[in-house]
């Protein structure tokens, strides 16, 4: 059966320093069995992958005018190659040090969570551990922990509202002078 798409354009949420991904969300659960998402974005939503890979989307991202980026997200038949072996690969933080920092960000607005992590992180040595906690799981930030080589693992605590990451620095990593 041909599958159409819902598009849904989130560029101006997120140039207004906008966080869309509840709006992303409630348009995906509102697609019908044969309809698929066409999102356009100011860049490419790596961590939207996994999240809706797990709702048993494939996606096919392709770079737009101005570095932008249109993603098609399609119902897959079966589950998406990979997404869940990366659940599996998260770090095990058993061995991990106690927090050297804790920060509770939970009544601030996007990005500022994002940009006050961040900013922390900057400062702390290789090695050592943060803590945060936030009032949505920050879809933003994985990219840019990535990018700096720093390892996380996160969830909702049983509350359902509040989401505690935990973010080890990585190697190289040198505080601020």
């Amino acid at each position: 059966m041909p599958q159409t798409f819902v598009d849904l354009d989130v560029r101006p949420i997120l140039r207004g320093g906008g966080e869309p991904f509840e709006k992303i969300m409630q348009t995906v659960d509102a697609l019908a069995p044969d309809e698929g998402l066409r999102l356009y974005a100011t860049f490419k939503p790596v961590p939207l992958f996994q999240v809706l890979g797990r709702k048993g989307f494939a996606h096919e991202a392709r770079e737009i005018e101005g570095g932008d980026w249109e993603v098609l997200f399609r119902r897959a038949e079966a589950p998406v190659e990979g997404e869940a072996s990366a659940a599996a690969e998260a770090p095990d933080t058993d061995d991990w040090p106690e927090p050297a920092q804790q920060m509770d960000n939970r009544d601030l607005e996007p990005p500022e969570p994002m940009v006050r992590i961040l900013a922390a992180l900057e400062t702390m040595e290789s090695g050592d551990v943060l803590q945060a906690l936030l009032c949505r799981e920050p879809m933003f930030l994985f990219p840019e922990l990535a990018k700096r080589g720093h390892a996380w693992q996160g969830g909702f605590e049983p509350d359902g509202t509040t989401y505690k990451i935990l973010v080890r620095v990585g190697e190289g990593q040198k505080p601020a002078a």
